[in-house]
């Protein structure tokens, strides 16, 4: 049996982040560049998230 190559398996996975992280950037500046209307509607989704996090309990 092959030996497995984990720092290729690595490698993909920090392209494929990378890949993704970028796309979103794009996506964010396309969003900026239609309007308001658009990046409005982001800012309440990251609230909500905000406020997800902020509900959890201490764990100490």
């Amino acid at each position: 049996m092959a030996k497995p190559n984990y720092q290729f398996e690595k490698r993909q996975r920090d392209l494929a982040k990378k890949r993704k992280q970028e796309e979103k950037r794009v996506q964010k500046l396309a969003a900026k560049a239609a309007g308001g209307s658009d990046n409005a509607d982001a800012e309440p989704e990251a609230e909500t998230a905000d406020t997800a996090e902020s509900n959890t309990p201490p764990l100490a």
